[in-house]
């Protein structure tokens, strides 16, 4: 008789059979969320607000038990059976079954299936099940369960709600992949969920890819909630370019008070040895501060490349911010290495960029309608070997700015301020590259704008003051000063039309600007040292400003006139910009005699044409470009072209740009995205420079990704500091709710223009 009944209840569905559905069967809204590469997803198909097995915010055994099926038996005193469409309740714990027999002298009831109980998130299945009414205890054997919000099911050979908080699972699986897709698993012996504490822990855990074991832990503690739980995190292994070949690293998570914690991460790389991350957080009622450091004891290969150096290596990054009342925030960033080459060699988690400079920053900023306050004190360790003494930055120790507006009736006042005081190492330094010292800096104007919804003019003078207090200087006084009067005169005017293309109503600006500019800079100013100076690089925004200098040691003669035109096209549906064609040029009245050292001066009456253009026909196309052309010449003196595609859910990436500077630069630049299939894609990106004639950058690989698990593999090559082509081979592998090890994600997306984006989309909603 058991035989058949057996047989049965396997052929019933899991909890997961029950709510998945192919893509097909999705209704549309869910559908236009699923990523191509998922065949399907899960829906409900009942819906209650009742926890069931997992517990409840308040008891259960204390509510009357509640009970219906289409036949009932009743034995009085002794027991009830119930057959066909059976559902037991008590307060809020409910399930349903094929039948059930209540056993009143020992207070149970025993529940043959397939029963099921759904709840608020989750759904379980079983062929039987024992429920306690005085202790609340419930027990069910061949458990499957789904849990929506994660999308993560499993099964067990039973689950036992032991109070309103614990549950236990015994031989237990738990994966995010579709129902019968086993492509990963975790499989316990032994699972124990605490919902008062907020975390579980489970024993002879392993790690299966397609049923194999791949990966084994005796015991370990995770977070079943948002609540924090100290314990180890998923390992990371592979490939990387931090070693000879593999590593392996496994993480541990430190859960010391509710506003600090900390990671650390031992890790083993082969032909290095083994190398210490820790990362530190603490959260005050200000803000937040991190602490990274990385230590290797004895760094075998870089020992090897090295003779005399005892292979001890460390790195440390920190970074802090805080918000305090009253318009005032704190800062800080700091960052060390031991050596040149560490972050090349073993970086992986700190967050420092791959810089020839590594900064060290803090200080206090206060910001209000009308001024800005900041103070900081700012130096840098320069981490390349190619870097000469005389190239190397100035450090502020410290720097102080101030800026102030106000208004007197139809007039605008402004004061921009800045004192500085440079220093830099000059041990091996000569002439006025030796100088160190104070620098002060002010800016008061007045000007008197007046804008309508036709245009705008704004006539303004300034006084460019600067203040120097030298040491170490080679030409005479280090005590010296320079003004210089400014006077300005911005005009623009507004015009627009509507109109229609395809259907689509749009409107049309065209605007004209007359920008006028003079500075009554002394021409010789190469006595004044150069601590952060430099030409600006001319583009359509330079039109519009009155000095060619960045920083503050020089201020450029000028009297100059500018001219120039823009028009837009914006989508009057939408309100999309969809183009916007700009150029402009000015023209020079006097020489300019100001130089940086020999550069930055012309006696051209007029600059090249300058000019940029960026049409958006598509959200999902954009075309950039912008230039500079002399009409004298008939040549372009530089110019940077884009184009980039994208699909909507970002399957499709696409750019293809060129780079060109007049005798110094000329680059092109091809990347893509290109899918094969609904899970397989091909990545690539080309970088060619034919001034060199050679390829400077490049990159391929490929990835595929399922429901449940991806996997990228990719070739990069990429230009060093001595003109050399080095590869290295990246990848990444992901497993949705689990995490991921390697890190080529993060290179792709440096390398390819939306590839951020589309790693967002690929497992989720965007």
């Amino acid at each position: 008789m058991e035989a058949p009944v057996l047989a049965q209840q396997a052929a019933a569905p899991s909890a997961a059979e029950i709510d998945w559905r192919p893509k097909a069967e999705l209704p549309e809204s869910v559908r236009s969320r699923l990523p191509a590469f998922c065949d399907g997803g899960y829906l409900p198909s009942g819906g209650s607000d009742q926890p069931g097995v997992f517990g409840s915010d308040q008891s259960d055994t204390s509510a009357p038990l509640e009970a219906s099926g289409l036949n009932a038996r009743y034995e009085i005193d002794r027991t009830l059976r119930l057959d066909g469409d059976v559902r037991i309740r008590q307060g809020r714990f409910e399930v349903t079954g094929k039948e059930a027999r209540y056993d009143q002298a020992q207070g149970e009831v025993s529940i043959l299936g397939p029963l099921v109980s759904r709840g608020d998130g989750f759904l379980l299945t079983g062929d039987t099940a024992r429920y306690s009414l005085d202790s609340g205890r419930f027990d069910i054997d061949a458990a499957t369960f789904l849990l929506h919000g994660p999308e993560m099911r499993g099964n067990a050979d039973s689950l036992s709600r032991v109070s309103e908080s614990e549950v236990l699972i015994r031989d237990g699986l738990l994966t995010t992949c579709g129902p019968r897709q086993n492509d990963w698993a975790l499989v316990s012996s032994d699972i124990r969920l605490d919902r008062a504490e907020g975390f579980g822990t489970a024993k002879n855990v392993r790690l299966e890819v397609l049923d194999v074991p791949v990966f084994y832990w005796p015991w370990v503690s995770f977070p079943i909630d948002d609540r924090r739980k100290t314990g180890f995190l998923y390992p990371q292994f592979g490939s990387s370019s931090a070693g000879s070949g593999g590593f392996l690293a496994l993480p541990y998570y430190l859960n010391l008070a509710p506003n600090y914690d900390a990671t650390l991460t031992p890790q083993y790389i082969h032909g290095r040895g083994l190398f210490n991350e820790v990362e530190g957080r603490y959260l005050s009622q200000y803000g937040q501060s991190v602490l990274q450091l990385g230590y290797i004891d004895n760094d075998k290969a870089y020992a090897d490349a090295n003779p005399g150096d005892n292979g001890q290596r460390w790195a440390l990054d920190a970074s802090t911010r805080a918000r305090f009342d009253n318009g005032w925030t704190g800062y800080g960033d700091f960052s060390v290495v031991s050596d040149n080459d560490y972050l090349s060699d073993l970086n992986r988690s700190l967050s420092i960029s791959q810089a020839t400079h590594l900064r060290r920053r803090g200080g206090f900023r206060y910001r209000s309608a009308g001024q800005y306050f900041d103070a900081f004190l700012n130096d840098y360790q320069t981490i390349s070997d190619y870097i000469a003494d005389v190239n190397k930055p100035y450090a502020q120790l410290p720097e102080v700015l101030y800026g102030a507006t106000a208004d007197f009736g139809g007039l605008e006042m402004g004061l921009e301020s800045q004192y500085t005081n440079f220093y830099r190492d000059n041990t091996n330094l000569t002439g006025l590259d030796r100088a160190n010292g104070q620098r002060l800096r002010a800016i008061p104007e007045l000007a008197l704008p007046l804008r309508a919804p036709w245009g705008f003019t704004r006539p303004s003078v300034s006084v460019n003051y600067t203040r120097y207090d030298l040491t170490d200087y080679s030409l005479g006084d280090g005590s010296f000063d320079r003004t210089v009067p400014v006077a300005e005169w911005d005009n623009g005017l507004y015009f627009d039309r509507r109109s229609e293309l395809f259907g689509v109503p749009y409107n049309q600006s065209l605007e004209p600007r007359l920008y006028y500019a003079w500075a009554g800079a002394p021409k010789d100013q190469n006595h004044i040292p150069d601590f952060d100076t430099a030409i600006k690089r001319f583009r359509f925004d330079q039109l519009f400003e009155p000095n060619r200098f960045s920083g503050g040691d020089r201020v450029g003669d000028t009297n100059q006139i500018t001219v120039a035109l823009t028009s837009r096209i914006n989508d009057l549906v939408t309100g999309a910009e969809r183009a916007r064609v700009s150029i402009g040029q000015v023209h020079y009245f006097d020489d300019r005699e100001v130089t940086l050292f020999g550069t930055g001066g012309s006696t051209r009456s007029e600059s090249p044409l300058a000019g940029e253009v960026v049409l958006n026909p598509l959200d999902t196309l954009e075309i950039r470009s912008s230039g500079l052309w002399d009409p004298k010449t008939g040549s372009t003196e530089e110019g940077r072209s884009q184009l980039t595609f994208h699909s909507e859910d970002y399957r499709y990436l696409a750019s293809i740009g060129h780079t060109y500077s007049k005798d110094s630069l000329d680059q092109s630049d091809v990347a893509a995205v290109f899918p094969v299939t609904d899970r397989v894609s091909l990545i690539g990106r080309w970088v060619y420079d034919s001034v060199l004639d050679r390829t400077v950058g490049s990159l391929a690989g490929i990835e595929y990704n399922n429901c449940c698990w991806s996997v990228q593999v990719v070739h990069q090559g990429y230009f060093t500091e001595d003109q050399q082509l080095d590869n290295r081979l990246l990848f990444q592998i992901q497993l949705k709710g689990l995490g991921g090890s390697g890190g080529a994600s993060t290179r792709l997306s440096e390398a390819i223009y939306g590839y951020e984006e589309r790693e967002k989309r690929r497992f989720g909603t965007p």
